[in-house]
């Protein structure tokens, strides 16, 4: 008997705010009409027809592509080789009545006595669209027979539910034997109870010597405890906690400790208090110094469109994904969707946005931006060099991560409607499968149709703001990419003005998630003041100066996020040399909103910058937000409680959490690994990989939204609302505007003027004439320490694609847009309150040429 294969674990991306996708789905089960209800199934009878095979197959049933036998009592099947999706070799039955709120116990004994292990899909669901499942178990077969035992509560009455095991997804065949399946009511709900390890929460993977130490203690007791650091055995140090009441966020009575004057870089400290003794820790200045790099090396394992190298990657390499050879449809000539364009686009390339195979234009937007923001902010440093990523650009001259994101920036202008065409200009909100596929999936065996999805103002303008600061970051290295992408910021632009409210439709989120936003103004905003900051004009300036955004208070303690991007509009202006006749305000606002965020973080037991009650989806990039708003005031003002705050904020994403665990793959002695991904699926197909150290899980999700948080989950206080699970898409999704923070953060700490105290120097740089192809510059360095300066070199970057042509009074070099002055042998001393002076012509480019800001004498940040 032949069934149609039921389709996947979908994975649709809403803000937390929207209504529940899973509430959708059980209304239209709950709307199926099939054959009437029993009386009940309380009294616990077998629901399963013929579970001993003692009968032969009936009413079992197989896809067309297996055949079912009874082998020595148990049913059995050969599952054929070269499948892509699980649900390609099917094996189940039907008509099995659900009654809602009834908690059933499903079980088998299963094994793969050929071509095993094998991991497997056993289902209880809806067995028409949209194939809502109740209860998903991914249970591993051997050799011999082993029992498996589920339970599950049904949140529908539904007379005719089924039963399905999905064997497919294999490149080579094997056997499945199954007997003894039995689904019973009348069974003990079980309760999930996370294993959160020792009541003492700490940061597993370390503090740094000069920064804050804090802990969390979870206990009964209101009055204070003693506690001691240990190393080896020996006390290192000790105190008293803090009694801080009842944290909501947990529902835990907690207490906090503060260990912050130990500052010896060791390894193995533990934390030990009312009796309990924290997983390990070290202190020492190099404990992130691999964080940014690993966080942005997660983008070339994401890519579309080019074969991922395993020389570069060692057990993440696979064939290029979606570039038309099949079974594959490939983004190469994607049509839209019906009715939307007539017209196909060559969009290849790009990341996938999450663990399914989409690309969208507003989540890649902020992604991007963040990149190139993360480079931005520190080409004086030269932080971000060429070969540090180990991609296949490495060496080309052009730093890897301008290169990564430029893999993104290429895809989002591929999707701009072409001239002549209706709604030339704007952007196609996304592209991605006609239907949801399942899990696991690697891209280049998606057999689904690609789809351009109609344009949206939202997009456009996401457009509009990275093609502007792009032009600016990549004019050093590539003036022709550079101009492309200024026509393209300045052509978005035109285009949303005239349709500034065509909005993406709720309803699209069928193959991918619908990315709806019904207030684009914060859009608007942000890429008005990039195509400000990239070209000085009046037009844009005059739209930045007028929108309630650039005074209003856009600090919302949930973050910032795809769907909320004024605040980055307003982090560029305070960070990016301009004229804006108010930026003293805007820069005094950056430390308002940090001091609010230090004020939530003072609060909170567990040291979070985020506390808005019920948790958003994704809540851990919107944790690292809040922080990047902290450490973009310690940038302009140098106070070091806003470094302090960074690091606190650190600590919840590293382990001091209800939970008791890391949310950073590898990072930690319990880190997340199952995030949601079709190609990163080692829960399910142990021939996969785990996604890549340095992948930011998304974390507690108040919403729940998928069937295993639901299941699981239910009742969960805002901290408890997470699971590693790769079912768990709603908690545990890993996306590319997830990481952007994290590789920010990173890239923040390992910033080398963060190590130097300021005040040791002044930097007068006056320009003494400008004229249509180049300018005249002096820099006058002053030693305000009490020490002489023997040999000094000073760093600086400009704005865009300016150059330096002649120079006098110091040697000069440039690399992309930053030189670096250093000493002749005659003015190599600065004696205390004594200065030096050189001076330079320089070539001018398209666009304005501010006076830098961030100027580096010999590693030290001068004003």
């Amino acid at each position: 008997m032949t069934r149609t294969p039921s389709p996947r674990t979908a994975s649709p991306r809403h803000r937390a705010t929207r209504p529940s996708v899973w509430l959708a789905l059980t209304t239209a089960a709950a709307m199926v009409t099939l054959p009437p209800l029993p009386a009940t199934a309380a009294d616990g009878p077998e629901q399963i027809v013929n579970g001993t095979f003692e009968s032969g197959t009936a009413p079992w049933w197989g896809t067309s592509n297996t055949t079912l036998e009874v082998e020595d009592g148990r049913l059995c099947a050969d599952v054929p080789g070269g499948t892509a999706n699980p649900w390609d070799v099917i094996i189940g039955q039907d008509n099995i009545p659900l009654v809602k709120d009834e908690t059933y116990a499903f079980s088998f004994s299963g094994a793969a006595p050929q071509g095993g292990p094998r991991t497997v899909k056993a289902l209880v669901q809806l067995p028409v669209d949209p194939y809502t499942q109740y209860l998903s178990a991914t249970p591993e077969l051997g050799a011999t027979a082993a029992d498996h035992r589920f339970t599950f509560t049904s949140p529908v009455d539904l007379p005719g539910a089924q039963v399905a095991f999905q064997l497919g997804g294999s490149a080579t065949p094997w056997r499945f034997c199954v007997d003894d399946v039995s689904l019973k009511g009348g069974a003990e709900p079980e309760v999930y109870e996370p294993d959160t390890g020792p009541r003492v929460r700490v940061n597993m993977v370390g503090y740094l010597p000069a920064g804050p130490k804090r802990a969390t203690l979870v206990t009964e007791k209101t009055e204070p405890v003693s506690w001691t650091l240990k190393r080896d055995g020996e006390v290192v140090a000790e105190g008293e906690t803090v009694p801080r009441g009842v944290d909501a966020s947990s529902g835990q009575n907690v207490h906090s400790i503060d260990f912050s004057q130990v500052k010896a870089s060791l390894t193995g400290y533990t934390l030990t208090a009312d009796g309990e003794t924290s997983r390990p820790f070290d202190i020492g200045a190099d404990v992130y110094s691999d964080l940014g790099t690993d966080a942005l090396k997660f983008y070339y394992t994401q890519r579309s469109g080019i074969e991922i190298l395993d020389t570069l990657r060692p057990g993440y390499g696979r064939p290029a994904g979606h570039v038309g050879v099949a079974p594959n449809r490939g983004d190469i000539e994607v049509p839209c969707k019906p009715g939307v364009c007539d017209y196909t686009l060559n969009v290849k390339g790009g990341w996938y946005d999450a663990g399914d195979h989409g690309k969208y234009v507003v989540n890649g937007g902020i992604s991007v931006h963040q990149l190139m923001s993360t480079f931005e902010r520190t080409k004086a440093d030269r932080l971000h060099g060429d070969g540090d990523l180990n991609i296949p650009e490495s060496g080309n001259g052009v730093p890897d991560i301008l290169d990564e994101a430029r893999w993104e920036q290429e895809f989002l202008l591929s999707m701009q409607v072409p001239d002549g065409r209706p709604h030339a200009g704007m952007a196609h909100h996304k592209i991605h499968d006609a239907n949801w596929t399942g899990l696991p999936l690697l891209p280049h065996l998606d057999p689904q149709a690609r789809e351009l999805h109609a344009v949206s103002t939202a997009a456009t303008l996401n457009l509009a703001a990275t093609a502007a600061q792009a032009a600016r970051v990549f004019a050093p290295y590539d003036a022709a990419f550079a101009a492309r992408n200024l026509a393209a910021a300045k052509k978005a632009w035109a285009a949303a003005k005239a349709d500034p409210a065509r909005y993406a439709d709720p309803a699209d989120a069928t193959g991918g998630g619908a990315y709806d936003d019904t207030d684009v103004t914060d859009e608007f905003y942000w890429a008005a003041a990039e195509l400000y900051l990239a070209t000085a004009g009046k037009e844009f300036a005059d739209h930045v100066l007028a929108s309630p955004h650039h005074t209003g208070d856009i600090w919302r303690e949930r973050g910032f996020d795809w769907g909320h991007t004024a605040q980055l509009g307003r982090l560029q202006l305070a960070t990016v040399p301009n004229a804006l006749p108010d930026r003293a305000r805007v820069r005094q606002s950056v430390l308002e909103g940090a001091d609010r965020y230090l004020a939530v973080q003072k609060a909170h037991p567990y040291g979070v910058p985020y506390n808005p009650g019920d948790y958003d989806w994704g809540s851990s990039h919107l944790v690292l937000n809040n922080m990047v708003v902290m450490a973009v005031a310690h940038d302009i003002s140098g106070e070091a409680k806003y470094h302090e705050g960074v690091l606190e904020g650190l600590d919840y994403i590293f382990g001091r959490n209800a939970l008791n665990q890391s949310y950073v793959t590898g990072y930690g002695e319990v880190a997340s690994k199952n995030q949601h991904s079709r190609w990163y699926a080692h829960q399910l197909d142990p021939s996969l990989p785990n996604p890549p150290r340095g992948t930011l899980a998304g974390g507690p999700n108040s919403a729940i939204q998928d069937p295993v948080a639901q299941a699981k989950l239910k009742g969960c206080k805002p901290q408890f609302c997470y699971i590693d699970d790769i079912e768990s898409w709603a908690t545990n999704e890993l996306t590319i505007n997830w990481n952007a923070p994290l590789a920010w953060i990173g890239s923040y700490l390992a910033t080398p003027a963060l190590a130097v105290p300021p005040g040791t120097c002044k930097v007068t740089y006056t320009g003494h004439g400008q004229w249509p192809e180049g300018f005249n510059t002096q820099v006058t360095v002053t030693n305000t320490g009490p020490k002489a300066i023997d040999g000094w070199s000073l760093s600086w970057s400009f704005l865009g694609g300016q150059t330096v042509r002649r120079h006098w009074n110091a040697d000069l070099d440039q690399e992309g847009a930053t030189v670096t002055a250093r000493n002749l042998a005659w003015n190599k001393v600065i004696k205390p309150g004594a200065s030096v002076s050189f001076g330079f012509i320089g070539a001018e480019a398209p666009g304005p040429n501010p006076r830098p800001e961030r100027l580096l004498l010999n590693g030290v940040l001068c004003k």
